[in-house]
């Protein structure tokens, strides 16, 4: 009896000294992880706003592949919420809300796991900042709250503790979130429109010699001058801005072309000016939509070549083929959403029937 008495006693000793341990023992935590992705920021944000994405990128999707996941009427703003159901230890029951957003630059979220040794509420935070090299994103995905006595207990007999888990968890998920972005940003697609007439017009233009390959890296900055002019003497544009080849050495890699932004009327510019302004005549020409990258813009120009070779269609002899640029990459972020119009003027002779 009396060894059964010290037992229990030593047990007492260990419950209290346990208890005291775990209960003065800080159970609050922070845990962020961040990322740079080369991607905009309204891009990256765009995917993480809405619940209905995380299954694309979430660390916990390939713990559970048959995870339960419902989501309420709202998935993406103040107010979305979301909840999942998983046997899976790693995963299990919980819920998500959002509670603050600022577009592109803030998501502040509850979470709320249900284990079988009670509910654990935290505070989870998106951070999105642009770093000084225009179209890389800092990311940042954090988690911070309090844990229970429970908790505390239940940690401390596995593998990591909760700030490892945390820091792993969104490592991972911020991995596999820059890879779902760049995927979604290298979407394109190419559709031969048919025969159109395009109307022509007015525009103030300057043109330069350059490499193929560097007509993109100029047309920026030509655009940008003409733009200033414009600005300058009060001129309105009067469509998208459009590029015409005016020679193309195939051969050599070398091309003569014009940036252009269409103006209202003829405009009488000083003698010296870096800017013109010209004219287009209405043309008829075979017409090629890309919606992506300007980096797919030769697979447009293969498929319209196809196209005009499958139709029999003669290129026009003097004619320029031009390309009208339909969105403005300041105000769509997100290249895979960039419209260009291609125009491949034609003889009409040879337009089918």
């Amino acid at each position: 009896m009396k060894i059964l008495k010290y037992l229990l006693f030593l047990i007492l000793i260990v419950v209290i000294g346990g208890a005291i341990y775990f209960g003065t023992k800080d159970g609050s935590f922070d845990v962020a992880e961040s990322k740079m992705i080369n991607a905009p920021a309204e891009v990256v944000y765009n995917n993480v706003k809405d619940y209905k994405n995380w299954q694309e990128w979430g660390p916990w999707a390939k713990l559970d592949p048959n995870t339960k996941v419902t989501y309420a009427e709202k998935t993406e703003g103040e107010g979305a919420a979301y909840s999942w159901s998983s046997d899976h230890m790693q995963v299990g029951k919980g819920a998500m809300e959002t509670v603050k957003v600022i577009p592109n630059k803030e998501i502040d979220q509850k979470i709320t796991f249900n284990t079988p040794i009670g509910d654990s509420k935290s505070d989870v935070y998106w951070r999105f900042d642009t770093s000084e090299t225009p179209g890389i994103t800092k990311v940042t995905w954090g988690m911070k709250g309090e844990q229970s006595f429970m908790e505390k207990v239940f940690m401390a007999f596995q593998k990591d503790d909760m700030e490892t888990g945390i820091s792993k968890m969104f490592q991972e998920g911020l991995t596999n979130l820059e890879a779902v972005v760049t995927e979604e940003m290298k979407k394109f697609t190419v559709n031969v429109d048919g025969i159109t007439t395009y109307n022509g017009g007015y525009y103030m233009f300057n043109t330069t010699a350059s490499k193929l390959n560097e007509v993109g890296e100029k047309m920026g900055s030509m655009l940008g001058q003409i733009s200033g002019y414009m600005e300058e003497n009060n001129l309105t544009m009067a469509g998208m801005p459009f590029t015409i080849y005016n020679q193309i050495d195939e051969a050599n890699g070398t091309v003569i072309f014009s940036a252009c932004i269409p103006v209202a009327e003829k405009i009488i510019t000083p003698q010296g000016s870096p800017v013109l302004c010209g004219a287009m005549e209405p043309v008829t020409a075979l017409k090629t939509t890309l919606k992506g990258n300007y980096d797919n813009l030769p697979q447009a120009y293969a498929k319209a070549k196809e196209y005009m070779a499958t139709n029999n269609l003669i290129a026009h002899p003097t004619a320029k083929m031009f390309e009208v640029y339909s969105t403005d990459p300041g105000l769509v972020p997100n290249p895979a959403d960039w419209v260009t119009e291609i125009y491949m003027p034609i003889v009409t002779e040879g337009a089918p029937n």
